[in-house]
């Protein structure tokens, strides 16, 4: 018995994987508002009813697509903030971390860059509070710094939000130039690269 509820557990997730899947795709050239539900099963080969059995609705899905593209992100986040390694290091390392991800996940990305601000406020509620979460666990990180001694919680918050806000952006300008030649690439890394040392410059002088 435990095995055979073993292999219709695992055909579960496979359908449900099999509609994230299938609702990314369908993103690629659309806003969540306008994904129907019979396009999202007729992707998958199943009967509208199917759906019901994994969603309760296209925003529930949305909010599951939210999990699986930022759910994951939390370590590389805290791993671009960390204290190891001298200002320009720490740059470095952390826009070659949002480029191999961006290369690696664009559709997740785009997802996410597109109903960030979208007319699905589950969504959008979904989004903002995987990003408060990345920027209390940079938070965590920042105050390991000497540099944020004296600092208020409250500012080194700012802080935070601040790196989440510039991943996010970096992340969109890598998506742009994902097409493009290796020119365009380079260019969003130098620009990246100049912001991110302006926070830093920021960060150095905050107290003075």
């Amino acid at each position: 018995m435990s095995h055979t509820l073993g292999i219709r557990q695992a055909q579960k997730q496979k359908t449900r994987q099999a509609f994230l899947d299938a609702a990314l795709a369908l993103l690629a050239e659309q806003s969540l508002s306008s994904l129907g539900l019979r396009e999202v099963t007729r992707a998958v080969g199943v009967a509208p009813t199917a759906f019901y059995r994994h969603f309760r609705s296209i925003a529930d899905l949305g909010v599951a697509l939210v999990d699986e593209a930022l759910g994951s992100l939390h370590p590389m986040v805290r791993e671009t903030v960390a204290t190891t390694g001298d200002s320009e290091e720490r740059i470095a390392r952390g826009i070659e971390l949002i480029a191999d991800y961006v290369a690696a996940h664009p559709a997740h990305v785009r997802f996410v860059a597109r109903e960030r601000n979208g007319g699905v406020q589950p969504v959008r509620e979904a989004i903002g509070g995987q990003l408060d979460r990345f920027a209390e666990e940079v938070k965590a990180e920042l105050v390991k710094d000497p540099q944020t001694d004296g600092w208020s919680e409250a500012d080194v918050l700012m802080l935070a939000h601040l790196y989440v806000d510039q991943m996010l952006i970096t992340a969109s300008l890598f998506l742009e130039a994902l097409e493009g030649p290796a020119e365009e690439r380079e260019r969003v890394t130098r620009r990246a690269t100049r912001q991110l040392r302006l926070i830093t410059i920021g960060r150095d002088h905050w107290l003075d």
